[in-house]
């Protein structure tokens, strides 16, 4: 499968309690199926182009979760943002396109959210791919995967946004379980992994701030989500074995009673190199999703 070049994105607001939206469509005019919505969080829309390049013949929606940056605020960015909110900013904007049943690809916090959605709005989603979702809650080592990532809040709170993306860094790139160690250990220096150490006293980094803390310790409502018409489909990347969010995808499946579905790359395997990162494997995982999509 080639990508062909993607509509251009025209965005929208949307306001809603406690924040303003901001959403982008790529609209096919030619499709009959419903709109295919790529969600993150706190990724925004900016991490979506290349994925949805393999999808021209979808309309395809994106999202900036508020508190991600300019284009979507929290109006009092002290209130924790948490999935339940969330899941009902992407319920809003479904219904502000005219409402579900719609498909939905939700990639790490973006699959929490969805799974507080499908709960809570069985109606909305007619196909849900929950990729990586990192549920701290859920897994063998629960006590000390929650306390690392209260961990992570501590030194971002402490020493600011570069302390808190190292120490985040390093907790999401450590394979298999979380011990009390390190729960303890001090964070590292940012600079082992290219992060300034300077503190510009904002604290109002959405990951940094809430996802640690609210995502990762939210428990899905397992009993709503069978009882969901929604067609559930839990995956994990072929090549994070061992890493917190493919062991959180590992245990809402087997939560489910269903068996993960492994997809190209690893957690990022749907990325082209947006942010700076090194890309993923977007055109391999771009045709498994569609032929999840289309099971």
């Amino acid at each position: 499968m080639t990508t062909t070049t993607a509509t251009e994105p025209i965005s929208s607001t949307l306001e809603v309690p406690g924040a303003t939206l901001t959403y982008d469509v790529r609209r096919s005019e030619a499709t009959t199926e419903p709109a295919l919505f790529l969600i993150g969080s706190p990724m925004g829309a900016g991490g979506f182009p290349s994925l949805a390049g393999y999808f021209p013949d979808r309309t395809i929606v994106t999202y900036d979760p508020r508190g991600n940056g300019e284009r979507s605020t929290a109006h009092d960015p002290d209130q924790p943002i948490t999935p339940q909110v969330q899941a009902d900013d992407v319920h809003r904007i479904i219904e502000e396109l005219g409402g579900g049943p719609v498909d939905l690809f939700a990639s790490s916090g973006g699959a929490i959210v969805a799974l507080a959605l499908v709960a809570k709005y069985p109606d909305d989603i007619r196909t849900l791919v929950a990729h990586e979702p990192p549920l701290a809650s859920l897994t063998a080592d629960r006590e000390h995967a929650l306390a690392v990532n209260r961990a992570i809040n501590a030194t971002y709170q402490r020493s600011g946004w570069g302390a808190g993306m190292a120490h985040f860094i390093q907790v999401v790139s450590h394979r298999g379980l979380f011990t009390a160690e390190d729960a303890a250990a001090p964070a590292p220096d940012p600079a082992m992994f290219g992060m300034p150490a300077d503190d510009d006293g904002r604290r109002s980094d959405l990951m940094l701030g809430h996802s640690v803390l609210y995502l990762t310790s939210f428990e899905p409502d397992f009993d709503a989500l069978k009882r969901a018409p929604t067609r559930i489909v839990i995956a994990v990347g072929e090549k994070s074995d061992g890493e917190l969010a493919h062991r959180g995808g590992e245990a809402a499946a087997e939560r489910l009673g269903v068996e993960p579905t492994a997809f190209p790359g690893d957690h990022g395997g749907f990325m082209g190199g947006e942010y700076g990162q090194a890309p993923g494997e977007p055109e391999a995982f771009a045709a498994k999703l569609r032929e999840v999509l289309e099971g």
